[in-house]
């Protein structure tokens, strides 16, 4: 079966054969790239995928020694990359079919945030599980589960920097397609922050916003140096939309419900206790 993905603005395609080695990634560095709580990853072999369109238009980053991530150089969405040995490493939550194929793995669990729970059955390794092999990812501090009033953030190479200060409005855990595509996972938790909470530090003049353009509001913005998901300032709304996972302090609220689970991958199960609503919540 050939199964095809693309990026939130359509501009890159491809398609793949047989995928294998499902497994979730908690490490920081896949966390301030897809700006969402994991990644999901699956393999296929080189001569099994080829990209349909847009390779022209493909940015390429080198997060650890050896380790190369791909993303949309128009919305930033995380591509499919490949690995030393050659194989194409698939970021689920860009496709456009159901890989059908269960998780063997979460790697790099012991990295993941404490507002982050692991609540399925499939096995946990502090770091890569025995016989997977790969680049050992240059984790960030662990974030700190300290209240403070003020939080810091930033993009996967650093380049982009912030910090928020004051009360969140809340915290939501967001299934839908668009959030999908542009994040390449399965979900993404979203902080909402008054547009005056938000203060960049640091490089937000290499960053770049794509709206969808049949969308009323919805945007993407990122960092054009590596792709990294950054907050997105939207003071005729009165909101600010930031990726709680690119945070590197304990967050000033937590996701407090599941939204869009009408859309929700058909390989990610939700497992927690939060509301859920299939579209947007009352209100």
């Amino acid at each position: 079966m050939a199964y095809r993905g693309s990026c939130l603005c359509g501009d890159v395609a491809w398609e793949s054969g047989e995928l294998s080695v499902l497994h979730h990634c908690h490490c920081s560095i896949c966390r301030k790239a897809h700006g969402a709580p994991f990644a999901s990853f699956a393999y296929a072999s080189a001569d099994a995928f080829r990209w349909l369109s847009g390779e022209s238009g493909i940015v390429a980053y080198e997060s650890s020694p050896g380790f190369i991530r791909n993303f949309c150089g128009q919305c930033g969405s995380v591509l499919p990359a490949h690995d030393p040995d050659g194989k194409r490493v698939i970021p689920l939550g860009c496709l456009d079919d159901d890989p059908e194929i269960e998780a063997v793995a979460h790697v790099f669990a012991a990295s993941r945030p404490d507002w982050s729970e692991i609540r399925d059955a499939v096995p946990q390794f502090d770091a890569l599980p025995p016989g997977m092999e790969g680049p050992t990812p240059l984790e960030r501090d662990r974030p700190s589960s300290a209240d403070s009033d003020t939080s810091h953030g930033s993009c996967l190479c650093a380049a982009v920097t912030w910090t928020l200060t004051g009360p969140a409005i809340v915290a939501r855990n967001c299934h839908c397609g668009r959030c999908r595509k542009a994040r390449s996972a399965a979900f993404t938790a979203n902080l909402v922050m008054p547009p005056g909470g938000v203060h960049f530090t640091g490089g937000e003049d290499v960053t770049r916003t794509y709206k969808v353009p049949d969308a009323r509001f919805f945007c993407q913005t990122f960092c054009t140096v590596c792709g990294g998901a950054v907050p997105r300032v939207d003071p005729d709304r009165g909101i600010a939309i930031v990726p709680l996972a690119t945070l590197d302090d304990a967050p000033p609220a937590v996701p407090s419900e599941h939204i869009f689970v009408g859309s929700k991958a058909g390989w990610h199960e939700i497992l927690d206790d939060l509301p859920q609503y299939p579209g947007r919540p009352p209100g």
